[in-house]
């Protein structure tokens, strides 16, 4: 039995690395979250972002170090990845919704087929969490007509049916049009004020500085700089952290 309490991160991270072949794109990544934090992951393309929140749900396999979610170890090969899943929801760029099925089905689909959940309670859910996204009235629409935000908020709303503990964001709002992003964020800060652990990889800075605990600022595989949302905008320390920013802000 894993021994496990909500005084101990909910996620940590220790030395993680991770290669692509002779790639490394992790060199050795720590941190820890606690239950109920929001945090940011920021940094240029190809600093390893995405393969981090990849490696927390075991998309991704690691080369050294551990990562555990409540007490268990992630990478254990005794771990069924589908109950690690069922606590790890993970949004995507892409929607990735199936076109021919009504938001509605979208929604109730895993907690049928994966959680067992009776059709009748897996729609109560589905309709209330389609609410919670603020799509009510679209429950009978089909993916292709919503636009990209609507879209991204079904995902959202999948992920939220399996009842998961901590919420992994990639990029959830780099495919979108400008108008549609900030109703993906708000429906991300509701979800962060009720107390899900949210861990973000993300290019809205403004959002970042607004909604999360903590910000980790990784550069080539390595974690340059972190800290409270004040502390790492207006006293970055690090050279190649006040260069990104100068970029980007």
């Amino acid at each position: 039995m894993i021994n496990w309490s909500p005084e101990q991160p909910i996620v940590s991270i220790h030395n993680v690395h991770k290669s692509f072949g002779p790639l490394e794109v992790l060199k050795g990544v720590s941190m820890d979250i606690m239950k109920g934090e929001v945090i940011c992951i920021i940094g240029p393309s190809g600093s390893g972002k995405s393969t981090l929140i990849r490696c927390i749900n075991a998309l991704n396999d690691i080369q050294g170090g551990s990562i555990t979610l409540e007490g268990q170890e992630v990478h254990d090969e005794k771990l069924d990845k589908l109950e690690l899943r069922k606590k790890v929801g993970m949004v995507f760029q892409q929607y990735n919704l199936f076109p021919h099925k009504t938001v509605l089905e979208n929604v109730m689909m895993a907690p049928i087929k994966v959680l067992k959940e009776s059709k009748v309670e897996a729609q109560k859910r589905a309709l209330e969490l389609i609410k919670k996204v603020r799509l009510d009235g679209k429950e009978n629409s089909y993916p292709g007509e919503l636009s990209g935000g609507q879209q991204q908020r079904v995902a959202i709303a999948r992920s939220l049916a399996m009842r998961p503990d901590v919420m992994l964001f990639d990029e959830v709002t780099a495919a979108l049009d400008p108008e549609t992003v900030k109703e993906v964020l708000i429906t991300i800060q509701d979800l962060a004020a009720e107390g899900m652990t949210c861990i973000l990889v993300t290019h809205e800075m403004a959002f970042a500085r607004e909604v999360a605990d903590h910000i980790y600022f990784t550069d080539r595989g390595v974690i340059v700089e972190h800290g409270s949302p004040k502390e790492f905008f207006d006293n970055a320390s690090d050279p190649r952290t006040k260069e990104f920013l100068s970029q980007v802000l």
